[in-house]
């Protein structure tokens, strides 16, 4: 069992912390996995400043194939953030060598070396999906909360494995939309609900996600990625969707009991 991770990589930096650690969805999902006993590699950019060097000595510890972590001459992503309380206050983007970010056939190949690819939307990876979906590679995809974003659609006919961030709990739109995603081509559509829990839909029946209280709630910056680590290392593994579901509730409960995206290797 391989998995790739393929996206952005930034760092996030809080200012009236004065606390930085490096992130991405691909990134953050990617070391989750790892940690979970799947060995990942990351496909991606970095910047040829200090927080690229960072953003490669930080994956390579926690155990990453880095080698298609690519560098190019210019500033890594980076992200400004303010926590104010357990809120995150988003603050400017600035997006350094990720804008010019492509994905060559060298790491379309690699990519389908693996049996899942994640990416996420902002990955810039829509455009080499159907290749790595038609070499029968799986492809799981986040769509944060962005359920009217035009990828949602567009990518219907690469993905399996479809991620959707809710800010209300369970409903009759979020049930009919799953619903719709998977008759259009998904195996499983997934919709997290934060400490609501989550639910999916794999065609025939509906089923509830768990929620595990966090020990400390500390920041729940990464809770997604750590529970879409879970839910495909669950894939992996056999587990039925029930047991997919539990995985990720586990792991996202401990993340956010930690500052960073991950539990952090010493």
């Amino acid at each position: 069992m391989r998995a790739a991770c393929i996206g952005d990589n930034c760092i996030d930096y809080y200012r009236n912390l004065d606390r930085k650690y490096p992130t991405g969805n691909a990134v953050d999902t990617a070391v989750n996995m790892q940690k979970l006993g799947v060995p990942t590699a990351i496909i991606s950019t970095t910047g040829s400043d200090e927080y690229g060097a960072w953003m490669q000595e930080s994956l390579a510890r926690e155990g990453l194939d880095t080698s298609h972590l690519k560098v190019a001459q210019g500033k890594t992503a980076i992200t400004y953030m303010d926590l104010e309380g357990l809120d995150r206050v988003h603050g400017e983007y600035e997006e350094g060598v990720l804008a010019d970010m492509v994905f060559d056939e060298e790491d379309v190949r690699f990519a389908c070396e693996h049996d899942i690819v994640h990416t996420a939307l902002w990955g810039n990876a829509e455009g080499v999906l159907p290749q790595i979906h038609q070499s029968g590679t799986l492809v799981s995809f986040d769509y944060a909360d962005r359920l009217d974003h035009p990828l949602v659609e567009s990518t219907l006919g690469s993905v399996d494995y479809g991620f959707y961030s809710y800010h209300q709990a369970r409903d009759e739109f979020i049930e009919g939309f799953l619903k719709d995603k998977v008759a259009r081509g998904l195996k499983v559509a997934t919709a997290t609900f934060g400490d609501k829990g989550s639910l999916s839909w794999d065609g025939e029946r509906f089923y509830d996600g768990p929620v595990y209280p966090a020990k400390e709630l500390v920041n729940t910056v990464g809770a997604g990625d750590s529970f879409i680590a879970g839910f495909l290392v669950g894939v992996l593994a056999g587990d039925g969707i029930d047991g997919c579901l539990d995985r990720g509730a586990r792991i996202a409960s401990e993340v956010v009991s930690v500052f960073e995206p991950w539990v952090v290797s010493q």
